[in-house]
């Protein structure tokens, strides 16, 4: 696949820019991890800022544990040797409503593919959550994260910061790429395509 201009222009600073998140992650403090600990998970600006991770800088596999709202509990056993897609949202947030046509869209694409699209939802319970399903055509389920155990986990990996946050993760469930903010459709297309082709900043 032919790499996009962003890719370009981002590929040499992944490295260092994934050291200081890093680094953030391990002493810094994640506003929205924060606010969702402190019961006040309102929306958090992101900016819709790109960040791609080299392969030997992405550190080891995702570890949670959550809940999706029909009560399945799911693991990072579910997504091994899969790419998986990790989108942070609630319904009354205005960019995760922009966002969703868009990522109903990818997961319509993908499925076959062998993708799978989770969302982490931090405010709602599940009649809302179904609802806003019903209206943008979500088909893949929500971890519920009203405690924000999930997103804190997160967090020791790369600090998600923002709502929507989207992170995909490589088929060894290491975090591939961060999008802050509203994910582009194209933007996310190409780094799905990538993760799918083993593609990555060092290696492009």
């Amino acid at each position: 696949m032919k790499l996009l201009p962003f890719r370009r222009r981002r590929a040499a600073a992944a490295v260092v820019v994934l050291a200081s998140l890093l680094l953030y992650g391990c002493t810094g403090t994640d506003p929205l991890a924060e606010a969702v600990n402190a019961g006040t998970s309102n929306y958090v600006a992101g900016d819709g800022s790109v960040t791609e991770y080299a392969s030997a800088a992405r550190g080891g596999t995702v570890k949670l544990t959550g809940k999706l709202f029909d009560g399945t509990t799911v693991t990072d056993t579910d997504w091994a040797g899969k790419v998986t897609v990790l989108n942070v949202w609630y319904a009354a947030c205005a960019p995760c409503r922009a966002e969703a046509p868009d990522l109903a869209a990818l997961h319509a694409d993908f499925g076959p593919q062998d993708v799978q699209f989770y969302g982490i939802n931090t405010r709602d319970e599940a009649p809302t959550s179904d609802a806003f399903g019903r209206t943008f055509g979500i088909k893949y389920p929500s971890i519920q994260d009203r405690d924000g155990k999930v997103l804190l986990s997160l967090t020791e990996y790369v600090p998600p910061q923002a709502v929507p946050t989207t992170l995909v993760l490589d088929k060894q469930g290491r975090v591939a790429a961060r999008i802050l903010g509203i994910a582009e459709k194209s933007t996310l297309k190409a780094i799905i395509t990538d993760a799918l082709d083993g593609q990555t900043p060092d290696n492009s």
